[in-house]
């Protein structure tokens, strides 16, 4: 007679750190993933064209450094991730009612290396997720930057970017733990996972609307995405003061 095969074994959050102003996690209900994009319209609508702005610089970036020779398509998803933290700058800004600058798509590269080496590494995380499901999927090299992604169908490149979008939610919050306050590179993480622990139903619902306004954003040829990076940006801000309880918006400047 075989032995029942034992269940697996739930997540759970881990202590959390001690150190830093934020990072105990407490659970929300799933309900808030849609009061984090309310928050995050709001926030866009204080100087818009700024907003726009930084989203264009993100996706410049990037898209410039796809069309060059190796290394740098795989250098882009360093870089790129950096000045998407402008955004991130933003809606902090616009939290306290003060004008969002241009200039926060470099603030992130001034930050301390710590900080630049937590936002790296979570965006990674991300990006192997996409390339394995891209190889899985339809047998493409992501590594090969624009070329690999010009071979994937439009179905292939949802259900790509839907693995990286799940599989960066535990490590969603490390980019506003790193910039937003001194927090340091092995607690960010830290924080994070907790957070997604306790919150894995709200985030899968944020999970699912971000699929959908990626989904808008292809089907206007990128040009949505200006729109788009903007309010991924301004809802993950909001879920980051949900969740950790963050009062006052972050002084930044």
């Amino acid at each position: 007679m075989s032995n029942p095969t034992p269940p697996p074994l739930p997540l759970v959050p881990l202590p959390a750190p001690s150190s830093g102003p934020h990072l105990r996690a407490h659970a929300v209900p799933w309900q808030h993933a849609l009061t984090w994009y309310e928050d995050a319209l709001r926030l866009f609508k204080r100087r818009p064209g700024i907003w726009i702005g930084l989203a264009f610089v993100t996706l410049a970036s990037e898209l410039a450094l796809q069309l060059l020779a190796d290394p740098w398509p795989l250098l882009g998803k360093v870089l790129a991730p950096l000045f998407a933290c402008g955004l991130l700058y933003a809606a902090a800004a616009a939290d306290r009612h003060a004008p969002p600058r241009l200039g926060y798509a470099f603030s992130a590269f001034r930050a301390p290396p710590g900080a630049i080496a937590a936002i790296v590494v979570a965006s990674l995380i991300a990006f192997a997720a996409e390339a394995f499901a891209a190889w899985w999927i339809a047998d493409v090299n992501l590594m090969l930057g624009q070329a690999g992604t010009d071979e994937l169908t439009a179905p292939a490149i949802l259900g790509v970017y839907a693995i990286g979008v799940l599989a960066s939610l535990p490590v969603a919050f490390v980019p506003l733990h790193v910039l937003l306050e001194p927090v340091a590179f092995g607690d960010a993480f830290l924080a994070s996972w907790n957070a997604f622990v306790l919150n894995t139903a709200p985030l899968l619902v944020y999970a699912g609307l971000s699929l959908v306004l990626l989904a808008i954003g292809f089907a206007t040829m990128g040009l949505a995405l200006l729109l788009v990076l903007p309010i991924w940006a301004g809802s993950s801000y909001a879920a980051w003061k949900d969740i950790f309880g963050v009062g006052a918006a972050p002084v930044i400047d």
